[in-house]
């Protein structure tokens, strides 16, 4: 077994631990890239070799960390959505969404049906709500503004978010 084999053999729990360990954090990607390149580079004695692996492991954990995002976040519109539907205009309810894995990013707050929105193919609902950060003592309440329409399958979330950063697409409410 060569010297590049067997660094790479003993650096391979870490590489599989890197991700769990760093699971929030943005640049998990590229340390990961990083450290897999430098193990492939190290290993095959060839830095081609190992950029490209680098280049690949980072892109593929940023699209991981993208579509989990996605996919989370869409359970928390459909969420609201789906309370949205049940309320009457002026009626003021909570809304939680909690994840199964992992337990953090959970998201909390309060939600308002503002206005009826009654078209001849739809009927839809202006939802004020609130996404609720800290403990009670030192809570931040950052209001938003959405809409959730009818459609054949319920209620849905009717606000498109193309590249935007978490809720940034919807109106902030200035305080």
């Amino acid at each position: 077994m060569t010297a590049g084999a067997v660094a790479v053999r003993r650096a391979m729990p870490l590489l599989l631990l890197l991700p769990l360990a760093l699971g929030a954090c943005r640049a998990v990607g590229a340390i990961a890239g990083a450290a897999a390149g430098a193990a492939a580079g190290t290993a095959t004695t060839n830095p081609v070799v190992g950029f490209a692996i680098a280049v690949g492991v980072n892109a593929g954990i940023d699209e991981l960390q993208n579509y989990i995002a996605r996919v989370r976040q869409n359970a928390e519109q459909d969420e609201i959505a789906k309370a949205v539907g049940q309320m009457q205009l002026g009626e003021t309810r909570s809304w939680q969404i909690v994840h199964d894995i992992p337990e953090f990013d959970n998201e909390h707050g309060q939600m308002q049906v503002v206005r009826l929105i009654e078209t001849p193919l739809t009927q839809c609902k202006e939802v004020l709500f609130t996404v609720d950060e800290g403990r009670p003592a030192h809570l931040r309440r950052t209001p938003y503004v959405t809409d959730a329409c009818r459609d054949t399958r319920g209620w849905k979330w009717a606000e498109a978010e193309p590249a935007t950063e978490r809720w940034g697409y919807f109106q902030h409410i200035s305080r």
